[in-house]
């Protein structure tokens, strides 16, 4: 696959997955044996525990949307630095509602195998993200 094709499928995670709430995304972009190596503790494994994951996140901020701010290809990885938005009103990261919005900044590393995803490590701000939400 050429770098700009890995590219579009992994944009395809932060416009279809997260903004449009298209969950089948899921299973068409990604490989059946995806590791998620910043997986939340109690998920199950795999696609599995990425449907779990961002079922929770739609519920919880039901008006979340991502940017992405910079995407970066080379060889079989994406590097995407992105901001997410939205109102807090289920619990995320351990940290009951609040109502509050926040800005959430993160930096997410793919890892692209045969036109699918297999691979995923991300970095968020969530000390940040604690602080919007008076969490510490």
């Amino acid at each position: 696959m050429d770098l700009e094709t890995n590219k579009r499928l992994v944009r395809r995670q932060f416009e279809e997955l997260i903004n449009h709430k298209n969950l089948a995304v899921i299973d068409s972009d990604m490989a059946a044996d995806f590791i998620d190596h910043e997986a939340a503790p109690g998920l199950a494994p795999g696609l599995e525990g990425v449907r779990q994951h961002i079922s929770g996140l739609h519920q919880n901020c039901p008006d979340l949307h991502v940017t992405i701010e910079d995407i970066i290809a080379e060889g079989d990885r994406v590097v995407v630095r992105n901001t997410w938005q939205g109102t807090h009103t289920g619990p995320l990261f351990g940290i009951p509602a609040t109502g509050k919005r926040f800005i959430l900044k993160g930096i997410v590393v793919w890892r692209i195998r045969e036109g699918r995803i297999c691979e995923r490590w991300a970095t968020l701000d969530q000390f940040g993200l604690c602080q919007q939400l008076s969490a510490v």
